[in-house]
């Protein structure tokens, strides 16, 4: 079952990065930031194909 997690005294950099990232592939600050997360805590689980259809 998903969790739901509050982030709180996020750097500036960080956060317009994750911001203009969330632009760039059409997604909500949440998705980014989850799509973030899984690339670096997860990257033997996911194929190369299987994180493109989740941008997606």
């Amino acid at each position: 079952m998903p969790t739901t997690l509050t982030l709180k005294n996020i750097p500036d950099v960080v956060y317009e990065r994750l911001k203009a990232s969330a632009q760039r592939n059409r997604h909500s600050l949440n998705s980014e930031a989850i799509v973030c997360l899984e690339s670096a805590l997860l990257p033997a689980k996911l194929s190369p194909s299987e994180r493109l259809a989740r941008a997606r």
